[in-house]
């Protein structure tokens, strides 16, 4: 009877010991993954200032082609709808048109009709 009970504690004492072991395995594994979920960042925050940056350089990029584009179209609009004022440029050196109002106007760089008075003209072009 005596060794029956020693095993029992042995078996006891063992089954104690190695559910102590998986006990202590698995609070060290659950405090790990808190630790590692307070510093977790998503895809879009470890990118964030690359992207940030890149988007306005784009947004600015695509801001100066669309005023060059529109500052095209109107030059080429005016130049076929209206007549070219010859001997006569803005203070900024642009081409001043005459419309069918006989108003007088040139295009800017972002593709807008000024419209001026013969004070506003000049008779000699820019120097470059």
């Amino acid at each position: 009877m005596a060794i029956k009970l020693y095993g029992y504690l042995l078996l006891k004492h063992t089954i104690m010991k190695n559910s102590l072991k998986i006990s202590i395995l698995a609070v060290s594994i659950f405090a790990a993954s808190q630790a590692f979920a307070q510093e977790h960042k998503n895809f879009g925050q470890k990118v964030g200032g690359a992207a940030r940056d890149v988007g306005h350089a784009t947004a600015g990029a695509a801001k100066d082609v669309g005023h060059k584009t529109s500052e095209l179209a109107s030059k080429g609009a005016a130049a076929v709808t209206d007549k070219r004022y010859e001997g006569h440029w803005s203070r900024t050196g642009e081409d001043v048109y005459i419309d069918k109002h006989h108003r007088y106007f040139y295009v800017d760089k972002r593709g807008h009709r000024v419209f001026i008075t013969r004070t506003h003209m000049r008779t000699k072009p820019l120097e470059d």
